[in-house]
């Protein structure tokens, strides 16, 4: 058997891949944990971390390449709203946000940019409705579950027009900048079989920005508009994660939680660990590229009350960077 030439270490190939998995258990004593996959750790409230292995997905949410199980969103609208609040997706893709509050008995709104992406949400929206017609009738209040076509940026003017009520909790996860068109490894299988491997062609697209700091700009502002048709004290759930691309990491997620909270208030974050993706040979004898097995939940509430310190906060905290920054740069001038 041909010997690899390992350019790094000593391990072998099935080691040096379980080793790239971006998380591991270990109990307070250090020692690691074999036995984690267990029903207290699938909660989503129990602790700051949660597996979660959604059940098979149905044919027309395949469809999506990013999109998030809705026993996942279950959880965390129970947590957050009352039956019968109110719900926001402003990037709602195949309608899981919106399947979630039908299931949860909460109202809903979702918007989403491509005809295509919302004409399946409401086909889904449509089936679910239809079944639960055909269950026993439990005497639930109906709820309703709104799909528009929209540009998120223009959140005010579809508030406006359609004379919706101020939200009560926004969840959502954006497009991981354009990672998309660049993970061709996992999009390979989606690619034979024919399905959607990109959000769409759309040039307003968030998801076909190709330059970072433009797409940190533009999700940031889309974030300010949501801020003002949220309700005082209401949550914000941003499902997020870095980037590794061009061999290097872009910390997407980090830059969130950052550029939001000139009016957010960050709370809190929340690990997903993936315990049901397939490890790959990323790099493998050569360099280190991590399996990358989380997402973060992050975890805003709007604060009126807070809203100048924020501001203050945030404007002392970029302006120190940029100074910090431009100090290093012209002492590294010879």
């Amino acid at each position: 058997m041909e010997k690899r030439n390992n350019k790094l270490n000593d391990l072998s190939g099935t080691e040096w891949i379980k080793f790239t998995k971006s998380w591991a258990v270990y109990d307070s004593e250090g020692n690691k944990v074999v036995n984690y996959n267990r029903e207290d750790t699938r909660k989503i409230g129990f602790r700051s971390w949660f597996i979660h292995n959604p059940p098979s997905r149905e044919s027309n949410k395949i469809l999506h390449p990013a999109s998030f199980p809705e026993t996942m969103i279950n959880e965390f609208i129970l947590f957050f709203t009352k039956r019968g609040d109110w719900v926001l997706d402003p990037f709602l893709g195949s309608g899981s946000v919106l399947l979630s509050a039908f299931e949860t008995g909460r109202n809903a709104i979702g918007i989403e940019l491509s005809e295509y992406w919302a004409n399946i949400s409401k086909k889904r929206l449509e089936e679910a409705r239809i079944q639960k017609k055909m269950d026993i009738y439990s005497g639930e209040a109906e709820t309703k579950q709104i799909v528009i076509v929209g540009d998120s940026r223009n959140i005010d003017k579809i508030w406006a027009e359609n004379k919706f009520p101020l939200v009560d909790f926004v969840i959502t996860s954006p497009p991981y900048w354009n990672q998309l068109k660049r993970a061709w490894l996992r999009q390979k299988k989606r690619k034979e079989k024919g399905l959607p491997t990109e959000y769409s062609e759309d040039d307003k697209d968030l998801g076909n920005i190709d330059d970072y700091e433009r797409f940190i700009l533009e999700e940031k502002l889309i974030f300010d508009k949501v801020y003002e048709v949220t309700k005082d004290k209401g949550y914000l759930v941003i499902i997020t994660n870095n980037i590794f691309t061009n061999k290097r990491l872009y910390p997407l997620a980090f830059d969130t939680l950052l550029t939001l909270s000139e009016k957010w208030c960050p709370k809190d974050e929340k690990l997903w660990l993936q315990d049901d993706k397939a490890l790959l040979p990323l790099g493998i004898y050569n360099e280190w590229v991590g399996n990358r097995h989380h997402q973060y939940c992050l975890i805003f509430r709007k604060e009126e009350g807070k809203k100048g310190e924020l501001r203050k906060e945030f404007e002392k905290r970029i302006r120190s960077l940029y100074l910090k920054l431009l100090s290093e740069c012209n002492e590294s001038k010879p």
